[in-house]
């Protein structure tokens, strides 16, 4: 009896202990990663970068970075301004200007600091040039939340082609006929941060283009053969990608041809 009492009793510390290292594993949300450091500058906490950068800070509480802000001195390394621009006593004696304070608009790497899934993005063989420091995070996304009255939390990801065209603008432009996929955005084809794939493609065959065309099989459609619309398309996949076998080859738009040709 004994020792039925003991092995149960180990069988549920064993259950206990489980159970806890399951709750702190899952109560981890995000990876933490500490503030950048300014030599011989401490935190001094949001309060003191509002009197100067009102423009920020009225509407930085409203946007997704501004989930994390709070008005603590003791949470300014993990919060607020401080979290990405480093600790801001000596800008603060200095006056302000560039000195002293980090600037994620210069160098990426901060944002990567905590993007980490992104930072991985970043390092495929086919990538925006951010590592090579020619395009920083704040080219294509707004960290203070200044598109607080769109949706997507106000990054800048819902300007739908509006990111993606002040630099792709020939692909952006208007066609007389387009390619109704650019209204769901560049992202519905294209990875923006990096891809295995030629062209940020996030797929490199035609089944990247199959998932909207839908194909046609079964019924009065031959075993094996696929039909996009009332066209037979099973020759043409054989050939290659959709835009690489000579058929649609002006895939954002065409203003010549409905079939997006040249």
């Amino acid at each position: 009896m004994d020792r039925t009492r003991f092995f149960q009793a180990s069988l549920a510390l064993a259950a206990l202990a489980t159970a806890a290292l399951w709750s702190s594993c899952a109560s981890v949300q995000r990876t933490v990663t500490a503030a950048p450091q300014i030599e011989g500058a401490h935190f001094t906490g949001n309060k003191s970068c509002a009197e100067c950068h009102t423009n920020y800070t009225r509407t930085f509480t409203a946007s997704a970075h501004g989930r994390f802000h709070r008005d603590d001195e003791r949470a300014a390394g993990m919060t607020g301004c401080e979290s990405c621009h480093g600790p801001g006593s000596r800008h603060i004696e200095g006056g302000g200007g560039r000195r002293h304070i980090i600037n994620p608009r210069q160098d990426g790497a901060v944002c990567l600091n905590c993007h980490v899934q992104t930072r991985a993005e970043f390092n495929l063989p086919h990538h925006h040039p951010l590592p090579g420091g020619r395009l920083t995070c704040t080219a294509c996304h707004d960290p203070h939340g200044g598109d607080i009255h769109k949706p997507s939390r106000g990054l800048a990801l819902t300007r739908v082609n509006e990111s993606c065209a002040s630099c792709h603008r020939e692909q952006a432009r208007r066609f007389v006929f387009e390619h109704q996929a650019l209204r769901e955005g560049c992202v519905t084809c294209h990875s923006p941060h990096g891809s295995i794939n030629a062209k940020l493609l996030t797929q490199r065959d035609a089944n990247m283009c199959l998932r909207c065309h839908a194909q046609v099989q079964g019924g009065v459609v031959p075993a094996g053969s696929v039909f996009i619309g009332t066209t037979d398309h099973t020759a043409f996949l054989r050939r290659g990608t959709c835009w690489s076998a000579g058929c649609h080859t002006s895939v954002h738009g065409s203003n010549v041809d409905h079939k997006l040709r040249y």
